[in-house]
């Protein structure tokens, strides 16, 4: 036997670890607890909602927050803070994940991706005419919007719940076809129900979203930098008039993987999204 042959290592062996996780953040990062956290909070949200604190709970998501930097300084609300900001992140979030499906995984090829992109349209172009043939010729027929978007963040924990009974390329067909369906219906959000764009601040926040490319291009690794863009950026497209979730799905895209990440993409190649959830 020659020598080359006895340093293998055996198939099965586990790679070493990539960083040192604590417990309670291993706790956190388990797909089941942000699902429990998930629904638990939907559900607590509707019963006060139905509760005789209701007039109080609305009134909390009514809070007005000012935001923005120099001149443009935006007011809104809790409520709206959430939808534009919390959203933002996790969109940024998802959008990691299908970069990484994308690079390696289930949608790599252009011939995996078609079919979820196409049963996203679908999913978008069916509820639309169909709202539109029940309302036609009614003031409600503007609403054709509505009923347009998935609820990815419902999907993704109904999908951790399930744990390992789901197959991974469902799981990832399934975030896939939820993605490009939420980013439909934001884009006509953006096109058909926007009080108007401001160019300026939309094109202010795609040249820092090339900047932060750019970064990624140069192998700036240092987290400071993205998030002070990426604080800018949201800044920008909020006063745009585009929904502000689009660029945490843009600056996503422009997130260069580290050292760590690398080796989790060989990894996730060699084994599937299985052999990265099972470490």
């Amino acid at each position: 036997m020659s020598q080359s042959s006895e340093k293998r290592p055996p198939k099965d062996t586990p790679p070493p670890p990539l960083e040192y996780v604590s417990p309670l953040t291993s706790f956190f990062k388990q797909d089941s607890i942000a699902a429990i956290l998930l629904l638990g909070s939907a559900l607590l949200a509707l019963g006060l909602a139905n509760s005789p604190f209701s007039g109080d709970y609305h009134h909390f998501l009514e809070t007005k927050i000012r935001l923005g930097f120099g001149e443009r300084v935006s007011s809104m609300t809790l409520h709206h803070l959430i939808n534009d900001g919390l959203m933002a992140i996790f969109f940024f979030l998802v959008g990691l994940e299908i970069k990484r499906e994308i690079l390696v995984g289930e949608l790599a090829t252009f011939r995996k991706a078609l079919l979820p992109a196409v049963a996203a349209l679908g999913g978008m172009a069916a509820p639309a005419l169909m709202f539109t043939a029940f309302n036609y010729g009614h003031v409600t027929s503007v609403g054709w919007g509505i009923p347009m978007a998935t609820d990815i963040a419902f999907a993704m924990g109904v999908m951790a719940l399930l744990g390992k009974r789901v197959p991974p390329s469902l799981g990832v067909f399934l975030v896939a076809l939820a993605i490009v369906d939420d980013l439909g219906a934001v884009v006509v959000i953006a096109l058909f129900y926007s009080d108007g764009l401001h160019i300026v601040s939309l094109w202010t926040g795609a040249g820092l979203i090339g900047v932060s490319y750019a970064l990624s291009r140069l192998g700036v690794r240092n987290a400071i930098p993205y998030v002070i863009l990426s604080i800018i950026v949201w800044l920008a497209f909020l006063q745009s008039g585009v929904h502000a979730t689009i660029a945490g799905v843009l600056l996503a895209m422009t997130i260069g993987p580290r050292t760590g990440q690398r080796a989790q993409l060989r990894l996730f190649d060699a084994q599937g999204p299985r052999g990265l959830r099972e470490r």
